[in-house]
């Protein structure tokens, strides 16, 4: 899988003129060499994958990590220590040197590597790779479609540990505690069945994001000890949180505890599950990526509330992956790419509704990943 990657990434690279790309992004280079969890800039550590369009491929990585760059699917790893000559910086001007198109991912590059590497680009300034990688990214291969679905049970599972942790005088950080055991376990007994001899690691990661009471309408609100109450309505979103092998979906619900408290909240619930409908109908190929965010969008504004969010979003081997359901975005959907698709209202400083799912593109429609119900009478818990 990830030689056909890198020799893909190859011809791409000298079909697009492009002598040489630097890859930094975490997921990139665990999509392109199957290396991970080594130690990333925020301890001061770059990792570089360097990838000529016509010779060998070159992995610069922390001395530390030589035992876990051992696995990685590249020709050469090129260790560096801290303190110790130009650390990562020595193996750059070697593999720069006569090669005038240099491509790296002009946004995710650490600006310490990217200023460095600037300095030794004398042709003129770096080409952005991303567009390149992005669109090799868009449509996964049945390996990736396999993680999708195992993510999509990871994630029913912590939705419905979350739902049974729900309750009266309940903390929120009790339910973050039900998702995360219930995913971890899931996880692993996934990777035990059908990875056997994996170091992935089963464990949930990423703070729980919910929300419960008065504070239903801050979207991205982790799990306090705020005490919940009967007739509450309360949000679990697992975007963050489901990440399988590496791949990330999307999945969010609304619920209420015991009662709807303030019944004006069921219309508002039903315009966000309508806006999500609507947008499901659109799914299929050939259809614009704004297309869907149009359906959703109408649904929404013409309830009399405001011009909305994006409806979703692609997700893969990272949590934002194109396309994006949103105007402007014209990408053509085809079968193979997967999707977290919303439908959501917001009435500010008041209530706040959102349901989300996950969905492979199929030849004729949609496989749906993540499951869980959605009617305003089942979210009553």
């Amino acid at each position: 899988m990830f030689e056909e990657r890198m020799a893909s990434l190859r011809a791409r690279l000298k079909d697009s003129g492009i002598d040489i790309a630097l890859i930094t992004d975490e997921d990139s280079v665990y999509y392109f060499s199957g290396y991970y969890d080594y130690l990333h800039m925020d301890f001061g550590r770059p990792t570089v994958l360097a990838v000529p369009c016509d010779t060998e491929s070159v992995l610069i990585t922390p001395t530390m990590e030589l035992e876990m760059a051992a696995t990685a699917h590249v020709d050469k790893v090129e260790p560096w220590n801290d303190g110790l000559g130009e650390e990562w910086r020595e193996a750059l001007p070697g593999l720069l040197k006569g090669r005038p198109r240099i491509a790296v991912e002009l946004q995710q590059m650490p600006p310490v590597v990217r200023t460095y590497v600037e300095s030794l680009a004398a042709a003129g300034p770096l080409e952005d790779l991303a567009p390149l990688i992005a669109e090799m990214r868009m449509i996964k291969s049945a390996q990736e479609l396999d993680l999708a679905r195992h993510a999509g049970q990871v994630a029913t599972a912590m939705m419905s540990a979350g739902r049974q942790a729900i309750g009266h005088d309940v903390h929120e950080f009790e339910v973050a505690l039900a998702t995360s055991n219930a995913g971890t376990r899931e996880a692993a007994r996934i990777l035990q069945e059908h990875y056997p001899g994996t170091r992935m690691s089963p464990n949930t990661h990423f703070l729980q994001i919910m929300a419960s009471g008065h504070e239903i309408t801050m979207p991205h609100h982790r799990a306090s000890t705020r005490v919940m109450k009967r007739g509450e309505p309360v949000f679990l979103c697992f975007c963050g949180m489901t990440n399988f092998h590496r791949f990330k979906l999307g999945f969010d619900r609304t619920f209420w505890i015991g009662e709807v408290g303030d019944k004006s909240q069921e219309a508002v619930y039903q315009v966000a599950l309508d806006s999500q409908a609507e947008a499901l109908k659109m799914l299929r190929p050939g259809v614009r990526a704004e297309e869907l965010h149009a359906a959703y969008a109408e649904v929404i504004q013409t309830a009399g509330y405001d011009y909305p969010f994006r409806c979703g979003r692609a997700t893969g081997f990272s949590f934002l992956e194109k396309p994006q359901l949103v105007f402007g975005d014209k990408t053509v959907l085809q079968p193979g790419m997967v999707l977290a698709v919303d439908g959501s209202v917001t009435q500010a400083e008041a209530f706040r509704a959102q349901v989300g799912d996950s969905f492979i593109v199929t030849e004729d429609g949609f496989e749906q990943l993540t499951h869980h119900p959605n009617e305003l009478a089942k979210m009553i818990v």
